[in-house]
Order: structure tokens, then sequence, then C-alpha cells
């Protein structure tokens, strides 16, 4: 016999606006907490997920119930992708006067996240697919989806990949490019919007708006280039 808390769990998860709420109620707890603490280990997104993940788990509710309701933010995904270049457009001074080196740290910053992918894939021994599966781990979720599968990688398990190379690069990014002495804002967004994509990007709109400017710029470039130079490279290499 259920008791009445069962009851009525049972109840709420079995509706999809149920889980929607629950997402939104919870991230936006979480960024009350990241600004609340200023700790950049709690990033909104890295609790957000931990949360609702163990709530998944102690309620034994599968991601498919979850994802009914959860879909409703994930079409927001690409509009929400595509605006993150408004701001870019009030540095279009700055960046026309940094063509060169904007060009340059998107080639090192977009070969070295393919490179380190495949040599990390390589150290642990992982399957091929596997491996495949991880070299878009630096590209915006949309594009990296699109990518992982026209090489033959799994769309799903890159999607993990991109998730936590996001998570990573948002929490430890900006202190690392302080610990080294990297204090431009253009510069400091754009090595966060390469190697972290979107997840990234919201932290460089934290700091400053031109470091979220740059990284959106980056994020979108590097997207392009990894979906036309991985298919090519992956060509080559078979």
């Amino acid at each position: 016999m259920m008791t009445p808390f069962a009851t009525i769990w049972a109840m709420l998860a079995a509706n999809p606006l149920f889980w929607l709420l629950l997402t939104i109620v919870v991230y936006a707890g979480s960024r009350h907490l990241s600004a609340t603490t200023g700790l950049a280990v709690l990033n909104p997104v890295l609790v957000s997920v931990a949360v609702l993940a163990t709530i998944l788990l102690v309620s034994d509710t599968s991601y498919g119930t979850y994802f009914r309701g959860a879909k409703f933010v994930d079409l927001w995904l690409g509009p929400a992708t595509i605006a993150l270049a408004v701001p870019l457009c009030g540095q279009l001074t700055v960046l026309r006067s940094r063509l060169v080196p904007v060009i340059v740290a998107l080639l090192a910053g977009s070969l070295t996240a393919i490179g380190s992918a495949f040599l990390l894939s390589w150290a642990f021994g992982l399957a091929p697919q596997t491996l495949i599966s991880m070299l878009p781990k630096s590209v915006t979720t949309p594009i990296a989806m699109g990518v992982s599968e026209q090489i033959g990688g799994s769309a799903s398990l890159t999607t993990v990949f991109v998730l936590i190379t996001g998570m990573i690069g948002a929490v430890i990014g900006l202190p690392t490019l302080t610990a080294i002495g990297v204090a431009d804002n253009a510069a400091r967004g754009f090595a966060l919007g390469t190697v972290a994509h979107g997840i990234g990007t919201v932290r460089a709109f934290e700091e400053s708006e031109t470091a979220g400017a740059f990284s959106s710029l980056a994020m979108g470039l590097n997207g392009v280039f990894t979906a036309l130079a991985l298919p090519l490279l992956i060509w080559l290499l078979t």
C-alpha cells in the first residue's frame, strides 16, 4: 500500500510540467547559491545536474520520464546559443583590431581540444567509438551531436563529454588563466569559449560583457571550424 507521500509523488512525477518547474527552480537556486558564495566550484550547471540526478536516483525515476518535461527547456538551447552573438555587436571595433590573434587563437584552441581528446582516449585505452565521440567535446551541444553522428560516434555519449568539459572549464578556466597571468578580458573570454562552449560562456559573462562577447565568438567559430575540420581529419586518418 502506497503512503500518502508516495501517492502524491507518483501524481507529480507523471506530470511533465512538474519536471519543467523543478528544473527551473533547481537552476534558479543553484545560481543564487553560486552568486552568494562566489565559489567557482559551485557552478550553477554542475550543482543543478548533481541535484536533479540525485532526485532521479532516489525517486527511481527514469531519464525519459524527466525529459518529457525538461525538453521544453531543451527547445530553447538553439535560440539561446544564437542570442549569445548579440553582445558581440558592441565589440566589433575591438574584434577588427584583433582579427589575426583571434584566428591564431581559434586554430590553436580548436586543434588542441581535438588533440587532447584523442590523447586522453588513447591513454585510457577507450574503444574506437568512444574515442570518436569524445573528439567534439569542446563544441556546443547541438553542433557536437551532429558532428559526432557524421564521423561515426554516439551523439548521446558526446553530449556527456560536452557537459563534463563545459563544467570543468567553467570551474577551473578563469582561475587557471589568472594563475598564468592572462588578464585581458577579451583573451580570457575567447579562451573560455573555445574550450568550454556555452557553459564556459555563461561563466565569462559573469566576469564581464567583453569576456562574454568574445567567449560567444569563440564558441561559434570553434563550432564551425570543428564541424568542417573534424570530418576531414577523420577521413584522412582512415
